[in-house]
């Protein structure tokens, strides 16, 4: 059963690469955001730990903001703290409705941070860190990426090993 679950993900996933058109020049691309999001649900469908789950959760929550202030940037909607207030606004939106339906808070800690928490915070700093890394892949190659969906591999990549990193140590 699990087996098969690995393989619908990882065939969705491909077909989401494959059929990827042109992506607009963004912070986080679409298909990026849509690849962290099915590794999220892939995570949680086969039963992974909350520290691992919640790495995915951090990530795609940072690819949204940053693609939410992108898209707003665009559409001149700035105000002061507009950046700041998108961040605040997606956390909390995902994590108070976490806390109140029982999935943080509840004592499953690992040092001493609850593993929801500590694995998002911990997820969001690796996303970061995998599109400063990215930039400075292409800035190393003129600007251009070395790859095709370089953009989306590295970011991804950088999260699947920090992802089995993690599990190992835990």
């Amino acid at each position: 059963m699990q087996n098969n679950k690995i393989v619908l993900f990882l065939g969705v996933l491909f077909f989401g690469l494959v059929s990827a058109g042109s992506v607009l020049a963004q912070p986080v691309c679409p298909v990026c955001v849509v690849a962290v999001a099915g590794g999220l649900g892939l995570s949680r469908w086969i039963g992974v730990d909350d520290v691992i789950t919640s790495l995915w959760i951090g990530a795609l929550l940072m690819a949204l903001v940053l693609w939410t202030i992108s898209w707003l940037k665009k559409k001149n909607w700035n105000f002061k703290f507009s950046d700041i207030a998108v961040f605040l606004l997606y956390y909390l939106f995902t994590y108070i409705p976490l806390y109140y339906a029982g999935i943080i808070g509840q004592g499953n800690n690992i040092l001493g941070m609850d593993k929801v928490l500590f694995g998002s915070i911990l997820g969001t700093l690796i996303f970061i860190f995998a599109l400063w890394f990215n930039n400075y892949l292409k800035v190393k190659n003129n600007g251009r990426g070395y790859f095709p969906y370089q953009k989306v591999v590295v970011p991804f990549v950088i999260l699947l090993l920090s992802s089995l990193i993690t599990y190992f140590i835990i």
